[in-house]
């Protein structure tokens, strides 16, 4: 089939992510003789400075590890609520949602120790061998995508008017960042060169990294967070509020390893993060499926994925979070998908189904079936991540995931590599972005927003509790064969990360191998599609049921039956669905390859 790129083959190293500068920056690590792990945390610090709409070093990664020759862990990068992150404090200031931006919205940040847990235990690299290109590029410039300029123009007014700390960066002397001249950020490397002097005196590499962990918790960087989250700071509620992270919260917290949730399907084992991310929602989706799968692209075909999807997004809804145990065994049980799949009829589903795993009740949240519209004053259509400031007057108080036009926003970031060992790492960092809270002036970056997906009802799974993780949509994958790693992909997306993760993992297993190995580039490039018929997980939180957007590039005669069946499609542009990446590695061979999505012009795969 047409590809718009090859699939990357080779031997030596591997990777792929959403802008090319991560990508050549992390391959140039492997060329120096670091390992997949030295690649990765030396491409995500690059993806801070150049993707700074999508990500930064105070917002949350989850991270699958495969080790070669060991087993796959979840690195959990996601903070939790601080200490004084009570449904009754927010409750208390007139809040009936967690605000989309601004220091309420913060959890403790969970990226930058994720990826110095990362270096420490499973690189060999020195903390200034990874650091070495973000510095660079931060001081010396990049010359910037043209998403950052149009993400800094539609929070312009905001910026110049409240948040002045991000408008000293972004909008100096009243000019958005544009390609084609320069975009420098001194005061994160300031951070980062200040970070590196003060652990300079650590005996050893490994002494070295625990060191900057503890300046991220105790120290200068500490003191800054904190000072930036006390200030009151106006945020999409219409209001100035400030937030509740404290000094003891920061330093009481860690990144951990856990073992992943998995799920076995024709002869693949997929592993994704447990439910305190949306990561079963994949596995829930692969349980649903017949034995038997109608034509990869067919209108049977989307219609089966997009019903089985709405029945695990609505499980979601009901039983995924950290605030309460979650029966993920049940959820995933042939008897219990057996059931759910009885559901799926010809016609689309309009409604909100979450089950009875093990006989216990359902309960969502009052906000839960909130409908989006396109009436004024609504909840509007298709408001998804990243949220952005704006006044309640706004007619837009969410950035829509897909706008009117088919345009796609960006949202998140993705890195893969595998490495000639055989060490493969899939991570999607994200929040922290520019438009979720004022640039912090004395470190070059912004606090995050994850808790705006908590919900502010008691005795939810995911209700905002104190010392629990919100409920993140981020969640990267790794696949197996016969206990092997041998795939790992994710891309960006928010609430559709794992639609679109779906989709590429079954035209991967479904399609003919290309040149000896796995097609990975033709399951990215296939058109893809989505659906928004469950609560949003972003401020403010509405759903559109019976909603499917589509790729023009679709046939027609798919679309048409879709609609048939009760679809509400809404056709986009062409190229407007999925930010995947994916590397893979042959166990027989040895053979590596990677692949990249060509929507956006700026996601890369590299390798050789």
């Amino acid at each position: 089939m047409f590809t718009t790129r090859p699939t990357l083959q080779g031997t030596f190293g591997m990777v792929s992510s959403t802008h090319w500068l991560a990508s050549q920056a992390a391959m140039a690590v492997l060329e120096d003789g670091g390992n997949a792990y030295d690649a990765a945390v030396a491409g995500a610090f690059v993806l801070h400075v150049v993707e700074p709409h999508l990500n930064g070093p105070a917002g949350e990664v989850p991270v699958l590890v495969a080790p070669a020759g060991g087993e796959v862990r979840v690195l959990c990068g996601q903070g939790v609520a601080p200490a004084g992150a009570t449904v009754a404090h927010y409750r208390g200031l007139g809040l009936d949602l967690v605000p989309g931006t601004g220091p309420l919205a913060a959890a403790v940040p969970g990226a930058f120790d994720a990826w110095m847990l990362l270096l420490r235990d499973h690189g060999t690299k020195p903390l200034d061998d990874v650091l070495k290109y973000a510095i660079g590029y931060a001081e010396h410039g990049h010359p910037p995508v043209e998403n950052i300029g149009a993400t800094v123009e539609t929070v312009r007014e905001l910026f110049e008017t409240e948040w002045t700390s991000s408008a000293d960066l972004y909008l100096p002397g009243g000019e958005a960042p544009r390609p084609g001249r320069l975009l420098r950020n001194p005061a994160l490397a300031a951070t980062w060169k200040r970070l590196l002097a003060d652990t300079a005196g650590a005996r050893g590499r490994e002494a070295r990294i625990e060191a900057a962990r503890e300046v991220w918790r105790t120290g200068f960087i500490a003191d800054a967070l904190v000072r930036q989250a006390q200030r009151p700071t106006l945020d999409t509620s219409g209001t100035h509020h400030t937030g509740t992270l404290t000094a003891a919260d920061l330093a009481a917290w860690s990144a951990t390893y856990e073992a992943p949730a998995t799920y076995d399907h024709n002869g693949w084992t997929v592993c994704k993060a447990g439910p305190w991310s949306q990561g079963p929602v994949l596995l829930q989706q692969l349980a649903l499926l017949p034995s038997e799968l109608p034509e990869h692209g067919s209108a049977d075909h989307v219609h089966l994925l997009v019903e089985g999807c709405k029945l695990a997004m609505a499980d979601r809804e009901a039983w995924y979070g950290d605030a309460a145990a979650v029966p993920l065994a049940e959820l995933l049980s042939a008897p219990y998908n057996a059931g759910r799949r009885a559901l799926i009829g010809d016609r689309a589903s309009y409604e909100l189904r979450p089950g009875s795993p093990g006989g216990r009740e359902p309960r969502l949240s009052a906000h839960a079936r909130v409908v989006a519209t396109d009436e004024p004053g609504s909840i509007p259509m298709g408001a998804g991540e990243p949220t952005v400031a704006k006044r309640p007057t706004s007619p837009v108080p969410g950035e829509p995931e897909t706008a009117a036009d088919g345009a796609t926003r960006g949202d998140t970031c993705h890195l893969d590599v595998v490495d000639r060992w055989g060490n493969m790492v899939a991570a999607t960092p994200s929040g922290g972005w520019l438009q979720s809270n004022p640039v912090v002036p004395e470190l070059g970056f912004p606090l995050g927003t994850r808790l705006q997906m908590t919900w502010l009802e008691e005795g939810l799974p995911n209700s905002l509790t104190p010392g629990r993780r919100p409920r993140t949509t981020l969640t990267p994958s790794l696949a197996l064969r016969d206990g092997v790693p041998v795939l790992a992909f994710g891309t960006p997306g928010g609430d559709q990360q794992d639609q679109w993760q779906l989709h590429f993992f079954l035209a991967v297993a479904a399609r003919a191998r290309v040149r000896g190995g796995l097609d990975l580039q033709g399951a990215i490039d296939a058109p893809n599609w989505h659906n928004d018929a469950f609560p949003g997980s972003f401020y403010p939180r509405g759903m559109r049921p019976g909603s499917v957007t589509v790729e023009s590039r679709m046939p027609r005669a798919v679309i048409e039956e879709l609609r048939r069946r009760g679809h509400e499609v809404t056709v986009a542009d062409a190229w407007s669905e999925g930010r995947l990446c994916a590397v893979a590695r042959d166990p027989e061979t040895g053979i590596l390859s990677a692949a990249a999505n060509p929507r956006g012009m700026q996601g890369y795969a590299v390798g050789r």
